[in-house]
C-alpha cells in the first residue's frame, strides 16, 4: 500500500533500525519504545491486522511468530518476553499493517 508507513519501511523508502530481516518479515526497533526492548516484527506483505493475515495466509502468521522468537533470542531476551498485537482500532491498533 502506497500510504502505509510499514510498507514504506519494508520497501526501504523510510529508514528504520532493522534488527532482523528474512524473505517474509522485517523486525525493527520502535521509535517510541514502551519497554527496554521494543521491537516491531511485521510481515513484508501488507495485511491490515492479524485477522486479515490469518485469513489470507495462515502460515505467514506462524512465520511472523517464529521471526519474533528469533529476534528475542538474537537480543538476549528469549528467556522471557511478551508478544502483543492489537487487532483493529477498537483494540488500540494505530498503524494498520499487522505488527
Amino acid at each position: 500500500m502506497s500510504d502505509c508507513l510499514f510498507c514504506k519501511i519494508v520497501s526501504k523508502q523510510i529508514p528504520a533500525q532493522i534488527v532482523r530481516e528474512d524473505a517474509d518479515t522485517v523486525a525493527f526497533h520502535d521509535l517510541n519504545p514502551q519497554a527496554p526492548v521494543h521491537v516491531l516484527v511485521i510481515p513484508k506483505a501488507h495485511h491490515a491486522d492479524v485477522s486479515a493475515c490469518a485469513a489470507a495466509d495462515p502460515t505467514l502468521v506462524a512465520r511472523v511468530l517464529a521471526a519474533s522468537c528469533a529476534v528475542a533470542q538474537q537480543l538476549g531476551v528469549s528467556g522471557g518476553f511478551r508478544l502483543v498485537t492489537n487487532n483493529g482500532a477498537s483494540a488500540g491498533q494505530s498503524v494498520f499493517h499487522w505488527h
